[in-house]
């Protein structure tokens, strides 16, 4: 299961486009939203989550994303369900991904401390500890992903199946979109 955590003032296409993919590729992908199901994206699109975050079953998560979105990450970061989820998971030797301005709170929980990650531009001196790839659109290292920002959510998402299901699965996906890379 992979949760993509949406919070009020979320990046639309960093959360709906690896949420479309992953589906594609037949991974099992719910949207939980932060403080009820209805969420309102930064540019005002409303998206039902399937469940709020505290309904999540830590049990059966193979990945958590944070989308980016300033609104949405400072919903996030508000949030000690989410905070504490992501440690969790990665404490479990899950994924964790965060794409454009999301990576930052992997940063401040230390998750990317000695990583390999990219972020927004302008944002690198939030990265803490990490080692930043800045002209990468996605990044994996170890069981941290991260991703640069709305321009670079097909990579992104690309990389969230490599680490589930394989290039291969990726690359069947990409092609069954007509994604040109």
């Amino acid at each position: 299961m992979v949760y993509i955590i949406l919070g009020e003032g979320f990046e639309e296409m960093e959360a709906i486009v690896p949420c479309d993919m992953l589906r594609r590729a037949g991974i099992e992908v719910q949207l939980a939203g932060i403080g009820g199901t209805v969420i309102r994206g930064s540019r005002g699109i409303c998206v039902s989550a399937d469940l709020t975050v505290e309904q999540m079953d830590y049990t059966q998560v193979d990945m958590i994303v944070l989308p980016g979105g300033l609104g949405g990450v400072e919903s996030i970061l508000a949030s000690k369900t989410v905070l504490n989820a992501v440690q969790q998971v990665y404490q479990n030797g899950h994924y964790v991904a965060a794409i454009c301005a999301a990576p930052t709170v992997l940063a401040k929980l230390g998750i990317t401390d000695n990583k390999k990650a990219t972020c927004y531009p302008g944002m690198e001196n939030q990265m803490g500890a990490a080692q930043m790839l800045p002209n990468a659109k996605a990044v994996t290292d170890g069981h941290v992903i991260t991703g640069t920002a709305a321009g670079t959510a097909y990579d992104f998402a690309l990389e969230l199946i490599t680490a589930l299901r394989g290039k291969a699965a990726a690359a069947q996906v990409a092609k069954g979109i007509v994604l040109t890379q």
